[in-house]
């Protein structure tokens, strides 16, 4: 899900190299003709018909044992403008919440499966440039992990992998201001990959943002707050 561009496509070329029968999908179907799918559908994550498309797709395909989650947007919005924040909310909660449930739903009437989802290290603390991806991002995190806690509760054998890159050179952080640390799709599709087939809980990708997201972790909220991240 998120297959027409940036990491998610770069994971869905990984997966068929390695011999996966890959069904692809994204909002803009015109960018997944050349992906060499095995099938692909048209899914916007905030339509009412997501779900339905989803399930269409798995069962041309013949059945579902991996969900790979890449779909999300998200701006710098230090205005506040209320379009940028509904808008970001309504795909990375709203969307991510209809996607990943259904995933869920069916691995559970089908005897277990794998979901693994993009999120972000945004989710760390609440970034004052972008409050909406941020605040989305830490519930994706959240979410998860609840959903793994149910599984094992109900006992279901539904594994999840948090993947949780740094800055990655893509349309979303395409613009004026150049973000540091910034990594390339093609190497972080690698990373994500490996981890998915060892089946990580959570990933965070690459080493410089493991250390930085454990720094993070241990600022007082006292401190974070007065830390200006709007230069």
């Amino acid at each position: 899900m998120g297959a027409s561009s940036g990491i998610g496509l770069e994971v869905a070329k990984l997966l068929m190299a390695e011999g996966w029968t890959v069904g692809v999908a994204a909002r803009r179907t015109e960018l997944l003709q050349d992906v060499g799918a095995a099938d692909m559908e048209r899914i916007d994550v905030t339509a009412d018909d997501a779900t339905e498309r989803l399930r269409r797709l798995i069962d041309r395909l013949g059945g579902m044992d991996l969900f790979f989650y890449a779909s999300g947007v998200g701006k710098q919005n230090a205005e506040l403008a209320e379009a940028i924040e509904l808008a970001t909310v309504e795909t990375n909660a709203m969307g991510f919440t209809r996607m990943i449930g259904e995933a869920y739903r069916y691995f559970a009437d089908h005897g277990g499966g794998h979901i693994a989802a993009i999120t972000s290290i945004a989710g760390t603390k609440g970034l004052g440039p972008a409050p909406s991806y941020s605040a989305t991002k830490a519930m994706q995190n959240v979410y998860l992990q609840a959903l793994e806690q149910q599984a094992r509760s109900r006992g279901l054998a539904i594994h999840f992998t948090d993947i949780r890159p740094g800055f990655v050179d893509t349309a979303l952080l395409s613009g004026d201001f150049r973000y540091p640390l910034m990594m390339r799709p093609e190497r972080v599709a690698q990373d994500i990959v490996r981890v998915v087939n060892r089946r990580r809980h959570v990933r965070v990708i690459d080493w410089k943002y493991r250390i930085l997201t454990a720094v993070w972790r241990r600022i007082p909220r006292w401190l974070w707050r007065r830390i200006n991240l709007l230069g």
